[in-house]
C-alpha cells in the first residue's frame, strides 16, 4: 500500500503489476527474466532509448502513466531518455533550506527502517544485511543502530534526484549486477539490494554526519548518472539522474543522527510506503 503525507491511499500501476505477477510467479517467467535481467539486454535497451525513433514512444506512455505534463519542461526532446530525464519547470519543486531539517532527495514512495544488530534491516518481509548492500563490512558496521531509508522510483516519477545537505563526498563505488525491477512484487521473491547493480558514496554532510547514498539500477536501467565524482556539494544541487525504468535510492544514517517525521515511521512500520518529493522535508536533525 501507498500513501500520501496527507493519508490519502493510492495505487501503483495495476497493469505492470500483473504482468510482473506472471514473470515472478512461475518457472516460465523466471526463465524469461534470466535474460532480461542480463545487463547486456538492459544496455541494448539504453541504446535504442537514447535513439531518434524511440521518441515514438514518448506519448503512449504518457497516457498510460497519467504524467502530469504541466509539471515539466516538455520540449526538445531527441530520444525517449531525454523525455524520461525531464527538468521540472522552475520552482516545482522547491528545497527546504532550514540547515536541520532532513529532505527527501528524489520524488519516490518511501519507506523508513532502523538498522539492528548486525545491520539488518527489513524489507517487505524479507532480511537485507548492508553488508550485502554496499560489499563493505567496515562501512556497514559504521550504521548498525542508526536508519536505512528506501525511496522506490516508479516509471512515472521524477528521475533526477539532489544532496541532501551540504557537505563533501567520496568517489563512486559501482557494483556490478542483475538487473531485476524494483516493483514490490520483486521483493518478495528476490533480495533485490543484494542482486541489483548499483553505485553508492559516502557523504560528509553539515548537519547528519556521515551519510552512505547508493544508487540501485532496476530492470531496463542500464545506466545510472552521477554528475560527480570526489567534490562538494550543496543542499539542493543535483547529484544525478536515472535513465529509462523504475529505480531505488538507499541511504544509511549513523546512530541517533536524524529523527524521521512521524507519519512515514508510522506507515512504514504498517508495511506502508509513503509518497514523497524532491526536496521536501521527512525529519530533522537528531
Amino acid at each position: 500500500m501507498i500513501k500520501t503525507r496527507t493519508g490519502q491511499v493510492i495505487e501503483s500501476n495495476a497493469k505492470q503489476n500483473k504482468l510482473l505477477k506472471k514473470l515472478y510467479g512461475n518457472v516460465f517467467g523466471r526463465v524469461l527474466l534470466k535474460t532480461l535481467s542480463a545487463p547486456a539486454i538492459s544496455k541494448a535497451a539504453g541504446c535504442f532509448m537514447d535513439s531518434p525513433p524511440s521518441k515514438l514512444l514518448i506519448k503512449p506512455f504518457i497516457r498510460r502513466s497519467g504524467i502530469d505534463t504541466s509539471q515539466y519542461i516538455m520540449t526538445g526532446f531527441r530520444s525517449y531518455n531525454d523525455f524520461f530525464t525531464r527538468v521540472v519547470k522552475l520552482g516545482k519543486r522547491p528545497i527546504d533550506r532550514t540547515p536541520d531539517h532532513l529532505i527527501s532527495p528524489c520524488d519516490s514512495k518511501l519507506t523508513a527502517y532502523k538498522i539492528g544488530r548486525d545491520s539488518i534491516f527489513r524489507i517487505k518481509g524479507s532480511r537485507y544485511r548492508v553488508t550485502d548492500l554496499l560489499q563493505n563490512d567496515f562501512l556497514a558496521k559504521r550504521f548498525s543502530g542508526g536508519y536505512c531509508l528506501i525511496f522506490r522510483l516508479e516509471v512515472d516519477d521524477y528521475h533526477r534526484y539532489c544532496y541532501i545537505d551540504d557537505g563533501t563526498k567520496s568517489e563512486n563505488t559501482f557494483i556490478a549486477g542483475e538487473l531485476h525491477t524494483v516493483n514490490p512484487i520483486a521483493l518478495e521473491r528476490y533480495n533485490i539490494y543484494k542482486r541489483n547493480c548499483r553505485e553508492y558514496t559516502v557523504l560528509h554532510t553539515e548537519n547528519f554526519g556521515d551519510v552512505v547514498q547508493v544508487e540501485v539500477g532496476a530492470m531496463m536501467v542500464g545506466r545510472i548518472v552521477n554528475h560527480h565524482g570526489e567534490a562538494s556539494f550543496r543542499r539542493g544541487d543535483e547529484k544525478g539522474k536515472f535513465e529509462f525504468g523504475g529505480s531505488t535510492i538507499v541511504m544509511l544514517f549513523g546512530r541517533d543522527s536524524i529523527r524521521i517525521d512521524e507519519d512515514i515511521l508510522r506507515n512504514s512500520a504498517e508495511g506502508i510506503e509513503t509518497v514523497v518529493k524532491y526536496g521536501e522535508k521527512i525529519g530533522i536533525k537528531a
